[in-house]
C-alpha cells in the first residue's frame, strides 16, 4: 500500500489508520445497522485486526455487543460508529467505510441482509444482493450465526 489509509469520527476525538489497503467492501442492510446509524444501510470494509491501529483517542472508545455474534464500538463523545468486531471472523475488523477521510478508498461491492432494507432505500448499482449474509462469508462453513 503506497499511501496511508486514515479515518475518524464526526468530533475528531477518535482517529485511526489502516496498515493494509481495504477489502471485502459491501452495504449492510440490517436492523442493527440501521439502528446504529441512524441510516438505512452501511457500508463496511475489513482489514486484518493487526492493520487496524488507533492513533488518537482509543480510550473514548466505547463497545456493545450488537448481535448475537458481533461487538461495535464507536467514539465515545459524538457516537460515530467505527468499526465492528465478528466472533465469526476474529482474524478481522469490520469499519465503518464512511469514517475514512477519503471514503472512495473502499467502494462497495454486495449488499447484505436485502431481506431487511427500508423499503423507500434502494441503491442505484448492480451490485450482487444477498437476503442475510453471502454464501461464501468467511468463518459461517455453511451455517449462519443467530441474529
Amino acid at each position: 500500500m503506497s499511501e496511508m489509509i486514515e479515518g475518524g469520527c464526526a468530533c475528531g476525538a477518535v482517529r485511526y489508520q489502516l496498515r493494509s489497503a481495504p477489502y471485502d467492501a459491501g452495504w449492510c442492510h440490517c436492523r442493527t445497522c440501521q439502528l446504529n446509524s441512524g441510516a438505512p444501510a452501511m457500508v463496511f470494509a475489513s482489514v486484518p485486526v493487526d492493520d487496524f491501529a488507533f492513533t488518537e483517542g482509543e480510550e473514548k472508545v466505547k463497545r456493545f455487543k450488537s448481535s448475537g455474534f458481533a461487538h461495535r464500538l464507536f467514539c465515545g463523545e459524538c457516537g460515530t460508529p467505527i468499526l465492528m468486531r465478528v466472533d465469526h471472523q476474529p482474524e478481522t475488523v469490520d469499519f465503518s467505510v464512511a469514517t475514512l477521510d477519503d471514503p472512495d478508498a473502499a467502494a462497495p461491492g454486495f449488499h447484505i441482509f436485502h431481506s431487511s432494507r427500508i423499503g423507500w432505500f434502494e441503491t442505484a448499482d448492480d451490485l450482487p444482493r444477498y437476503a442475510r449474509f453471502r454464501p461464501q462469508t468467511r468463518g459461517l462453513d455453511g451455517t449462519e450465526p443467530p441474529a
